[in-house]
């Protein structure tokens, strides 16, 4: 019997290679989904105009958030060398969306959720990291932001390693609202020195000044004030199509543009979790 070592030295190595293209696919779906869908970090990161977001400006910054504690400018995230994050390398991305760090040492505040992205499992930040790096590139200079509220020192001690959420569905949606939607940003109280809560987490209240005019948190609890009596399928209307139960049109700045996309088991978790809060009045 013969055997042709070279035959099957060039199988294995195309066996090897259709599995890390397969694996570089993956991570690159996952990441797009995470960016694009329900992390929705074109809802701060890509310049709105009337029509919505600015044609070829995908992620490139400028969207000014103007309120009390601060004057927040959104950085341009696309790999542009000069005016994006085209020069950081994955650990400093990494350490900037998880820990609110910049390679310089200097920390990035509110209103990017740093305390719930320090929950971003180490998978996520890898596909999420990977999908950025594919983003065009575009040149978009912005102006610093200022802060009225005095920054932290850090946000916690340097993040080490984070597994995936527990395989159930409370897990799951708690992740999801949490540390990549980070819905629980918007809908829990803010303290006077700018953090949540988070002892009313879901409770709703913050109020969102813009072209719409102004919006308020809704309290997300089962409250009878909050999703008490809302249906599943009407939660998930409002979620993906920005209804309330009473047929009532939502406000931005909630990206339902975004969240229409989700898969029918995240809509399933987040409901999952939701139900499971504390009821808050």
């Amino acid at each position: 019997m013969r055997v042709f070592l070279p035959a099957i030295a060039a199988v294995a190595a195309l066996f090897s290679l259709n599995q890390a293209v397969a694996q570089d696919t993956a991570l690159l779906a996952r990441g797009r989904h995470l960016v694009e869908v329900t992390g929705a970090c074109g809802n701060c990161h890509t310049p709105m105009g009337p029509q919505g977001p600015v044609a070829g400006k995908a992620l490139a910054g400028g969207t000014v958030f103007d309120e009390p504690p601060f004057r927040a400018v959104a950085p341009n995230i696309t790999p542009d060398p000069e005016t994006g994050i085209g020069r950081w390398t994955d650990a400093q991305l990494a350490r900037a969306i998880r820990e609110g760090i910049r390679p310089d040492g200097s920390l990035i505040g509110p209103p990017m959720p740093m305390t719930l992205y320090r929950g971003l499992s180490d998978q996520d930040v890898a596909a999420m990291i990977a999908y950025l790096r594919t983003v065009p590139p575009v040149a978009n200079a912005v102006e610093r932001s200022v802060y009225r509220i005095q920054l932290p020192p850090a946000y916690g001690p340097p993040v080490a390693s984070v597994p995936p959420p527990a395989d159930t569905p409370v897990a799951r949606g708690e992740y999801l609202a949490n540390a990549v939607a980070h819905c629980m940003e918007c809908h829990t109280p803010m303290l006077p020195a700018g953090q949540n809560d988070r002892t009313r987490l879901g409770a709703g209240g913050m109020e969102f000044r813009g072209p719409w005019g102004v919006s308020v948190a809704r309290n997300l609890t089962p409250h009878a004030n909050g999703l008490g009596g809302w249906t599943d399928a009407q939660i998930i209307r409002a979620v993906t199509q920005g209804i309330s139960s009473t047929d009532r049109p939502l406000a931005p700045p909630m990206a339902f543009w975004a969240y229409r996309n989700m898969t029918p088991q995240e809509l399933g978790d987040l409901i999952a979790y939701l139900r499971s809060l504390p009821p808050q009045p």
